[in-house]
């Protein structure tokens, strides 16, 4: 395929990190969804194709003629307990070199067993692929560092979970696929050497400027730790809560990857949990950024050899650093927050706003979205107006509209607000119908009326407001799940 403009750097590494892999055999893909806008953005040009062929293309049954299929390893703390882990069902046909010379990495997930498949099918759900195409892509269009997904097939063929499932192949498109487990998985199994070389080819390929750098290591674990933190604000910024915030799901990148048990708020409160398998509330919304922070310290933990050859003193060098998390995290956070109240400085005025903000929607479980568009004036549900009837909130709003006036006034705090508080959201009941209709009755105008909504998030137009009327105790019993 002459649109395919495919490298393949990853390779030159140390053959430890990588598997040669063929992806399954298919006797009958078929295309369910395709992204023709990201397709144009990526320089492919298939959007000409028969339905047929980007079946076959995006299934793996047909690869380009410079592809080289692969499956990375890794490592990663599950919960907080190391494993040896893998590309247990997903495979890289290459580095593609976008027409602005970026590079991404073309993965196929779902696309059967691989040497890290550790007793799993490597297959994939459809539901779970349709999940995190719906989820991946809105995410990329609120404004957050995120994989982006190209294209849905099935296979027809069954996947077992919990119940016999259609399976699915998504293709995922990543600045790369290196996660703080990789970085484990290589420190465990390549010599120094090649550990730092392959350190070195992870910086050339996400910040060229740290391979100048006088301490490479204490360069890349500063570097990493600025995206992470650049990243669970932004999470926080819109309610999004991951689910498994395991190290093999941390990318160096500081991309959002892995869209297992994640959901949305609706109902404010930190401790806020829905994935199955987390059910000691450790990756609860309120916990992502301590978790993050424990995340890095393994990080760093890898990379101690490269920070100082006496490792006491490489420890306490990257101690120091890691210990700067939660001041560098909070001032982040509250610059965040106070633009989402209309707001340009943290002061201590306004950080006293949001406290006090936070504390009346836990307290009077309100909406954490809908909390912020009636500050924006954006009508809302008479249910959920009710909310903000009571004497609490009256005198949060008027200590508000106080400062908003000595700050400009409210035009310019609505301009402001705009751009920080998103109007659609993934709302997980409306995501749950939308994958109902799909896979139960293979209809798919729900799921992408959706998606085009989802891809306009801080635009409000008349005749959307179903998206504000959320059920009462929607979020009841509500639950996300892995799909491995």
């Amino acid at each position: 395929m002459s649109d395919w403009n495919l490298e393949h750097t990853y390779t030159t590494l140390p053959q430890q990190l990588f598997s040669r892999v063929e992806s399954i055999k298919i006797d009958a893909p078929e295309l369910v969804l395709y992204n023709r806008k990201l397709d144009t953005e990526l320089g492919l040009n298939f959007s000409h194709q028969l339905e047929k062929t980007l079946a076959a293309l995006f299934s793996g049954q047909q690869l380009a003629p410079d592809a080289q299929p692969i499956a990375q390893a890794y490592a990663g703390h599950q919960f907080g307990y190391f494993n040896i882990l893998g590309d247990g069902r997903a495979i890289l046909l290459g580095e593609h070199i976008t027409p602005h010379q970026k590079r991404v990495d073309i993965q196929l997930k779902g696309a059967g067993t691989t040497p890290y498949s550790r007793r799993g099918d490597g297959l994939a759900t459809l539901r779970s692929m349709l999940r995190e195409y719906l989820i991946s892509e809105a995410m990329h269009h609120l404004g957050i560092a995120s994989t982006r997904s190209l294209a849905v097939v099935k296979t027809n063929m069954p996947v077992i979970r919990e119940e016999v499932h259609e399976g699915a192949i998504l293709t995922r498109i990543a600045s790369s696929h290196i996660r703080v487990g990789t970085f484990e998985y290589a420190k465990r199994f390549l010599s120094d050497e090649e550990f730092k070389k392959f350190t070195l080819y992870v910086c050339k390929r996400h910040a060229p400027d740290l391979v100048e750098k006088e301490n490479i290591g204490i360069a890349l674990l500063e570097e990493v730790m600025s995206r992470q933190i650049a990243l669970i604000v932004e999470w926080m910024r819109v309610g999004f809560i991951h689910g498994v915030m395991n190290t093999d799901n941390m990318s160096i990148a500081g991309e959002t990857i892995d869209y297992g048990p994640c959901a949305f708020l609706n109902t404010y409160h930190p401790n806020t949990v829905f994935s199955s398998i987390d059910t000691q509330g450790r990756y609860a919304y309120g916990n992502q950024p301590a978790i993050a922070q424990w995340n890095l310290s393994c990080f760093a933990g890898t990379l101690l050899s490269l920070i100082d050859a006496d490792q006491n003193i490489a420890i306490e060098k990257a101690k120091t650093i890691i210990h700067l998390f939660p001041t560098l995290y909070n001032e982040d956070w509250y610059s965040m927050m106070v633009r989402k109240i209309g707001l340009e400085t943290a002061d201590k005025n306004a950080r006293q706003l949001v406290d006090g903000l936070l504390r009346w929607m836990k307290a009077s479980e309100a909406d954490y979205t809908l909390s912020f568009l009636r500050l924006m004036q954006i009508p809302l549900p008479q249910q959920q107006q009710a909310k903000y009837d009571d004497d609490a909130w009256k005198k949060w709003e008027a200590e508000w509209l106080l400062i908003i006036k000595a700050n400009g006034g409210i035009d310019k705090a609505l301009s402001i607000m705009k751009q920080a508080n998103p109007v659609f959201i993934p709302r997980n009941h409306l995501v749950e119908a939308a994958l109902d209709d799909a896979v139960y009755q293979n209809r798919y105008d729900s799921f992408n009326c959706l998606l085009e909504r989802l891809q306009s998030p801080y635009q409000y137009s008349v005749g959307y407001e179903e998206h504000f009327d959320i059920p009462i105790a929607v979020d009841q019993g509500y639950q996300t799940f892995c799909g491995t």
